[in-house]
């Protein structure tokens, strides 16, 4: 049995308070951000600290997207996701042999059989919340290495893409009940030490996604824990990295209007050779917390 919490009960985001002070250093094509009020505050709905992995706050996501080498698999497999000292670690491990792979993509194809295999985890029909703030703390150790992509990120609670446990989960990506918000997200592509927020801008169609036009990238030593957050801002999106605004997406705070899901993974983008035997995501705690009066 889904122990989602009713929809109807999640607590919507509230006026904001006090005023917001400006931000400088910016690039040149970013609007001005503004920095929370100490005078707001905030009341937390849900804190896992990963003393053990809480089922009732995340389960395995397993599926085949954007076509990725790996497969994702259950925590009993090849340690791809495991809680220990305090923390959880989202892992991509190279099995050496190609395993077959039960994940399936869109169009039910089946993922061919890979040597990769990793961990996706997803609050989808567990913990879901309307706008708010969405924080977690975490490391990415040897950032940089051809092919990775750990990523934290939210998606729209009526999304289609498995595990569907109710009816109306019936929404494909980005439409408005599945559209997606990328609070972290390193691809090896750029380099080390640096990741990409943003939010994806919606085409009106299914599969229709634009990563680029409201991508903000910035530099963090990766390997050091940080707080990578989003807050919804009035009519705005802003997002964070250790409670300072880095980049406002503005409007985009009300293209968001839907319940809400958080997603850990680590996946293997194209088929480069891993030179080590695995890559871990480790994270330290996650949080959702919403304004109150």
């Amino acid at each position: 049995m889904s122990t989602r919490k009713p929809r109807w009960i999640f607590p919507l985001l509230v006026a904001v308070l006090g005023a917001v002070a400006s931000c400088t250093g910016q690039e040149p094509e970013t609007p001005a951000a503004s920095v929370t009020s100490m005078a707001e505050e905030w009341e937390v709905d849900l804190f896992d600290d990963f003393d053990r992995f809480d089922p009732e706050n995340w389960q395995d996501q397993l599926l085949w997207v954007n076509d990725e080498d790996q497969c994702y698999v259950r925590d009993n497999l090849h340690d791809t996701r495991a809680v220990s000292d305090g923390t959880l670690k989202l892992r991509v491990v190279d099995l050496g042999e190609p395993v077959e792979c039960d994940n399936f993509n869109k169009a039910e194809e089946q993922h061919p059989p890979t040597r990769y295999v990793a961990g996706r985890i997803a609050s989808k029909n567990r913990q879901e919340f309307v706008k708010g703030r969405w924080t977690a703390r975490l490391r990415v150790r040897d950032s940089g290495q051809a092919g990775m992509f750990p990523a934290w990120w939210l998606l729209g609670a009526r999304n289609n893409e498995p595990p569907i446990e109710e009816e109306d989960e019936n929404i494909c990506w980005p439409m408005t009940g599945s559209g997606e918000i990328d609070i972290f997200e390193h691809h090896s592509d750029g380099g080390p030490d640096h990741y990409a927020a943003r939010a994806i801008k919606s085409l009106g169609h299914c599969g229709g996604g634009d990563w680029q036009q409201l991508m903000h990238v910035q530099e963090a030593t990766l390997a050091d824990y940080h707080e990578y957050a989003v807050e919804w801002d009035g009519s705005d999106l802003l997002f964070l990295l250790d409670g300072e605004v880095i980049y406002r997406s503005e409007g985009q705070g009300d293209q968001f209007p839907e319940p809400l899901f958080a997603v850990l993974n680590f996946a293997k983008i194209n088929p480069s050779p891993m030179t080590v035997k695995s890559w871990t995501m480790e994270v330290d705690w996650v949080k959702h917390e919403r304004r109150v009066e």
